[in-house]
């Protein structure tokens, strides 16, 4: 059947219209909380309504003591209309419409009591719905919304699946868009999601076709499950015979029963869709799928589930889901991204993976971090395609800057070793709203999005039209070594009345007895010396020389403080040489360079540091863990360093001239405020 979109949008009208009900009683974000339950609840009730007496017999014939899960088995059997799709209240939308008015409140609450545990937990656990029920009822508007909806035709009969979804998600959109502070924390925009998934399946157009095709799509943030919906219509349009296969989890719980419910009105198995928290709680753990998709929460700490989180990293390692490493506490981005590419199929098909994110996880944190590390994994397991930079303003929540991360285990020959980064942010790939909800104040046309899709499927490169739009890296090219650069520590020595105080406050000085710091400071005060010393061993042997013609002993420690109390960094004096010969470090003239990963160390040293600072040397010591060369490897990647666009500072005439109107502005201003 052909999608109607004149039914839909009737359909969608009028339910707004009985939202329009709830106005003055009900604030405007609070709409959704009332109605979407209600459409769910309705369309149940016509999807049941010829199963009612069937299911009611096989409820009578339960035997005793039967256990849930076996009782749920044999009333979904009875039902046949998928999974925990039942009710046994014999109750219905038109039994209640004949009974009083008066009793809809206890109707309605002993007709959500009869559905199967899972329905009872999207309408009485997550929608709270049972509370909204009441409610109504005190402003005495619940018979009113009943009967509107009593009248509604939801059944199959009348709205199959696919535009029951289209219904759904339509509502789903506009309250999410009147809920302006809320809405982005788990509604996407969609045209934001359909370049998303336009990225995720675009290269695979010939593996899709033909019969007895089977894909699994999974979102491990699902809000709403926009990203599932709108990924099951592009994969129908690329093969109707298709058969897809929606997985989720999420931790809010309305969202989480919209999915759920959007799942349900679909066909789809419901059980699919699992709350918690997928990071702690990984409800799909020994599942594998062919494409997941998510937009995950930006910036968010996992402080609060940090526990579970740090025990499976140090308990199972590289055989864990975040072997690679744990990002900062403050952003969990890169755990979603670990976690989703742990679920990676290992077959031929292998898996897609595109993730939205911000522009942290890209740089945050240097060589050896738990990010590095993370973004140092997923370069050398040669699994990241892509990275898509999105203009602003796209967001209901935020109007910062968003980038779509590709990623596959099955790349193309041509990607092998490849990096493609596109930026889409400019004015040719977006238009502004007419009118702006909440942050959202631009999004990207159709035409704008094929462009896109387009310059990523291609592969587009230097010397075509969208030269400076994208760009192809090997992987490499975003890996560096960070070495340590080592100074000699250069310190002159005087006995002066003013390094001399110094010495009272040292904590091992404090620690010698009363007489025995006398000594040392009447040893000193008669040794000051005229110039200090430039080299560190010539002093030295001089302290001990007057130290035994004073007959004072000093100890090993003692020596130690002194020499530190009576020292002042000189870059004219001798390096100093520790025990060993070997020349001491300035730690206070320690410094770092971050060569290219593709360059020798040496190589850059003797062209980048020796020219300059012809005393330093690099610490051969300070080597990377993993494959223990020279320098830490890290990896980070740098929009602004690839696509930089410099502005043309306005000259000094114009800027002169724009002033110059200003004070005339002002003083006709003053003259206006005289007079």
């Amino acid at each position: 059947m052909a999608l109607n979109e004149t039914k839909v949008r009737n359909l969608a009208g009028f339910v707004w219209g009985v939202a329009d009900l709830l106005r003055g009683d009900f604030k405007r974000f609070e709409y959704g909380k009332v109605i979407l339950p209600f459409v769910i609840l309705r369309r149940l009730d016509c999807l049941i309504a010829d199963v009612r007496t069937a299911v009611a017999e096989a409820a009578m014939g339960l035997p005793a003591g039967i256990d849930d899960a076996a009782r749920d088995a044999i009333l979904s059997t009875a039902a046949g209309k998928g999974p925990g799709v039942y009710n046994t209240s014999g109750l219905s939308f038109d039994v209640i419409k004949g009974q009083e008015p008066t009793q809809v409140q206890q109707n309605l609450v002993a007709y959500l009591m009869g559905f199967s545990p899972s329905l009872k937990e999207i309408f009485i656990d997550k929608f709270a719905f049972v509370g909204q029920i009441e409610r109504l009822g005190k402003v005495e508007l619940l018979w009113k919304v009943f009967e509107e909806f009593q009248e509604l035709d939801l059944s199959p009969g009348q709205l199959e699946n696919v535009e029951m979804g289209y219904l759904f998600e339509d509502l789903i959109r506009r309250f999410s868009e009147i809920s302006n502070e809320t809405a982005g924390e788990h509604f996407t925009p969609r045209e934001v999601i359909r370049l998303v998934v336009d990225l995720l399946t675009i290269n695979d157009q010939d593996a899709l076709r033909g019969s007895g095709i089977i894909r699994t799509v999974y979102d491990c943030a699902v809000g709403t499950g926009g990203m599932l919906a709108v990924a099951e219509e592009r994969l129908h349009k690329m093969n109707d015979r298709i058969k897809v296969q929606l997985f989720g989890q999420e931790l809010n719980e309305e969202s989480f029963a919209i999915c759920k419910s959007d799942m349900l009105v679909k066909g789809h198995d419901p059980e699919q869709i699992a709350f918690g928290n997928s990071l702690s709680q990984d409800a799909h753990r020994n599942r594998r799928f062919h494409y997941m998709l998510a937009n995950p929460p930006y910036g968010v700490d996992w402080k609060k589930y940090a526990e579970p989180i740090k025990a499976e990293f140090e308990s199972l390692g590289e055989n864990g889901r975040f072997g690679a490493g744990l990002p900062r506490v403050s952003d969990g981005q890169l755990l979603f991204l670990q976690h989703m590419i742990s679920k990676m199929r290992e077959d031929e098909a292998g898996s897609r993976i595109a993730i939205v994110m911000n522009g942290s996880p890209l740089f945050t944190g240097g060589a050896g971090s738990g990010e590095s590390e993370i973004r140092r994994w997923i370069m050398e397991n040669d699994w990241l395609e892509a990275i898509v930079a999105l203009p602003t303003d796209l967001f209901y929540n935020t109007p910062i800057q968003t980038y779509v991360w590709l990623l596959s285990n099955r790349k193309e020959a041509r990607r092998k070793g490849k990096v493609q980064l596109i930026d889409a942010s400019g004015e040719q790939f977006w238009k502004p709203l007419r009118r702006n909800l909440g942050s959202k104040r631009r999004e990207i046309p159709e035409e704008a999005r094929d462009t896109i899709v387009r310059i990523f499927h291609n592969m587009e490169n230097g010397g075509s039209e969208w030269a400076n739009v994208s760009k192809i890296f090997d992987s490499t090219d975003f890996g560096y070594r960070e070495v340590r650069i080592e100074r000699p520590l250069r310190l002159n020595y005087q006995a002066s009345s003013e390094r001399i105080d110094r010495i009272r406050r040292d904590k091992t000085f404090l620690k010698l007895t009363d007489e025995s710091q006398d000594d040392i400071i009447n040893l000193l005060t008669n040794w000051i010396t005229s110039t200090p010393y430039e080299d560190a061993s010539q002093f030295e042997k001089a302290l001990m020389k007057a130290s035994q013609g004073a007959g004072v002993k000093i100890a090993a420690p003692i020596k130690k403080a002194i020499l530190s109390a009576l020292s002042e960094r000189d870059e004219e004096a001798a390096a100093c040489a520790g025990q060993n010969g070997r020349i001491e470090a300035d730690p206070e003239l320690r410094d770092y360079e971050l060569i290219p990963l593709k360059e020798d160390w040496r190589t850059y040293v003797a062209r980048e540091v020796t020219p300059y600072v012809s005393d330093a040397w690099v610490d051969e010591g300070y080597k990377d863990e993993i494959d223990e060369k020279v320098g830490r490897v890290g990896y980070e990647i740098s929009f602004n360093r690839y696509f930089y666009r410099r502005e043309e500072l306005p000259s000094l005439s114009g800027i002169e001239a724009e002033l110059a109107a200003l004070e005339s502005d002002i003083a006709k201003l003053l003259q206006g405020t005289v007079a």
